[in-house]
């Protein structure tokens, strides 16, 4: 798979309501649920079943679940190196494990579900910069 590809399967969810826990574009999904669809859509079926979780899932857990989950099933990168179609993770206080994803457009751009939204495609501010902590590539992913 291409980088161009995840891209343009990403833009294809922009407008897609959000919905907790939902992955069916055009219908309704969260940030998991947005990677998951891509995922669907560019690798086949997905690598396991995404157990059902709360809003505050990361919060009660107190682990870094969705980072755990992003190592076993895709590469893990430094942050420093994110580019076009890489996954990147996010936390929202430094004392809090991520429980936020995006896919990258540029280093610039980002597509991305967020709560009281719909997808879409924002600017990687600086707000945005320094919450990320975590960046993977997909697997078999061709340059």
């Amino acid at each position: 798979m291409s980088r161009d590809l995840i891209i343009e399967i990403a833009r294809s969810w922009i407008g897609t309501p959000y919905i907790h826990q939902a992955s069916v574009r055009g219908v309704g999904c969260d940030c998991l649920g947005l990677l998951r669809g891509v995922w669907r859509e560019v690798l086949g079926s997905e690598p396991c079943i995404v157990p059902p979780y709360s809003a505050d899932w990361a919060e009660a857990g107190g682990r870094e679940t969705l980072a755990e989950a992003g190592c076993r099933h895709l590469i893990e990168i430094p942050v420093s190196e994110f580019t076009t179609g890489d996954v990147i993770l996010f936390r929202w206080r430094e004392n809090l494990p991520a429980k936020h994803c995006a896919i990258v457009v540029s280093k610039e751009r980002m597509i991305h579900a967020h709560d009281g939204a719909s997808v879409a495609e924002v600017m990687i501010g600086p707000w945005w910069k320094r919450h990320i902590a975590f960046a993977f590539q997909f697997p078999n992913r061709v340059p």
